[in-house]
């Protein structure tokens, strides 16, 4: 396989697989927005709840899928998402967005989920950039200024995992069923990083644009007579500053070079000797795109370095034919096998950020065998989309969701236009 074969399969797969699914079965025609879970059957739940992670991340990708690959089409998508997401998931009496709504629109779980705020981030930033949208920029903004306001520890530093609905202290934080019950988590962090670098792009692009000094990136649409202050920039850059830091200095094991996933307020490490290979991996990428993003030479010179280290350490879930395991408790020597569709995307694009930014041809081999694995065991070709996961021994997952609360077009696309716009 070549580089060019490469781009040429994902775009196919992307369009054709992923994107087309989520058009052709996954539109709530009758209440807006998207049915809530289609089981590994095919069977369409449409009692299911509507999670903010799933619209959300379905925002980002049909707004990145714009942006890149120019297709009226995801314009239409990703407007009809975003139009749903504003007038359904945030809360205008608190402010923040609702965890998860009923199958009709209406607020069922309104706990703010400072996990599920960052991708509201994240999508309102990308649709932004790619259509030069003021609503959806001034929505990201004032999220997060609540990500701010609510969730930051200003005695410890970095970010709470959840409040009730008007930002109260809740006794149980978790993310999901699966997780542990800490105020903090390496994942949370991970995905406000991520939103956080890019609404600091999209301000930057703003900005750059109106003095007409900018030269915008593919599918990005110059906004007219928009005005981004100075003040904004600077408060957005100073806590993406400060999230790079807390990422090098509080969540990196400095002994292990994986990154540990819970932690007190005070971050004494929670849940015992916990590795997760799929975060590390995606990890090394992400923080690597900040520390890009910030621009600071500085910073980019002490992040490097901790990159390529971050993904060495993940390689230790790497199995021979280019797959990752998802995780493993060493406390318990309990290991999480199981090859899940999310691990493998970032897999493939954390290699590929190795092999484009330190030129280690190693690295690109890795990312061109984790992609076959793909091809061979995970994308459904007869009806769309990918499976959740297959088994070690390479049985599949019968059990988990097609498409759902956390089964979403968004590692999948984004490892597809991460290669395609890294190619271009």
């Amino acid at each position: 396989m070549d580089i060019k074969t490469l781009r040429n399969e994902m775009q196919d797969v992307v369009e054709n697989n992923i994107l087309r699914f989520w058009q052709e079965q996954m539109v709530d025609h009758e209440h807006g927005g998207f049915y809530g879970r289609m089981d590994n059957g095919g069977t369409l739940h449409k009692d299911a709840e509507k999670g903010a992670i799933l619209n959300a991340r379905i925002l980002w990708s049909f707004s990145a899928a714009y942006r890149v690959l120019q297709n009226p089409a995801y314009l239409e998508m990703a407007t009809y998402a975003k139009d749903y997401f504003l007038k359904h998931f945030i809360d205008e009496e608190y402010g923040g967005v609702y965890w998860s709504l009923d199958a009709e629109g209406q607020p069922l779980n309104t706990r703010k989920q400072f996990y599920a705020i960052g991708f509201a981030i994240y999508g309102l930033s990308e649709y932004a950039r790619a259509t030069g949208d003021r609503e959806a920029l001034d929505y990201a903004i004032q999220l997060f200024d609540c990500v701010e306001e609510h969730a930051l520890d200003r005695q410890y530093n970095g970010y709470i995992e959840a409040t009730a609905r008007d930002w109260s202290p809740i006794a149980d934080m978790r993310l999901s069923e699966l997780d542990a019950n800490f105020p903090k988590s390496q994942n949370t962090h991970l995905h406000i990083i991520e939103p956080y670098a890019n609404l600091y792009r999209a301000l930057k692009e703003f900005r750059a644009a109106e003095s007409c000094d900018y030269v915008p990136a593919i599918g990005a649409v110059l906004p007219v007579a928009v005005s981004v202050p100075l003040e904004t920039l600077t408060r957005v850059e100073g806590a993406l500053r400060n999230i790079i830091g807390i990422f090098t200095d509080r969540i990196l094991n400095a002994e292990t070079h994986h990154l540990d996933l819970f932690f007190e307020m005070d971050w004494t490490r929670g849940a015992g000797h916990l590795e997760s290979y799929g975060h590390d991996i995606e990890c090394s990428w992400l923080m690597h795109e900040a520390a890009l993003v910030l621009g600071d030479p500085y910073v980019l010179q002490k992040m490097e370095p901790i990159v390529r280290m971050v993904a060495k350490a993940s390689e230790k879930g790497l199995r021979p034919d280019g797959s990752m395991i998802h995780e493993a408790n060493l406390d318990t020597g309990h290991v999480d096998d199981d090859l899940h569709w999310w691990v493998q995307a970032e897999n493939v694009v954390g290699w590929f950020n190795i092999y484009q930014h330190f030129g280690d041809e190693d690295a690109l081999q890795k990312a061109f065998r984790c992609w076959q694995y793909i091809k061979d065991q995970l994308i459904d070709y007869e009806n769309g989309e990918w499976y959740w996961s297959r088994h070690p021994d390479g049985t599949l997952n019968t059990v988990d969701d097609k498409a759902g609360f956390w089964k979403c077009p968004y590692h999948n696309s984004r490892m597809c236009l991460e290669v395609i716009e890294r190619t271009a």
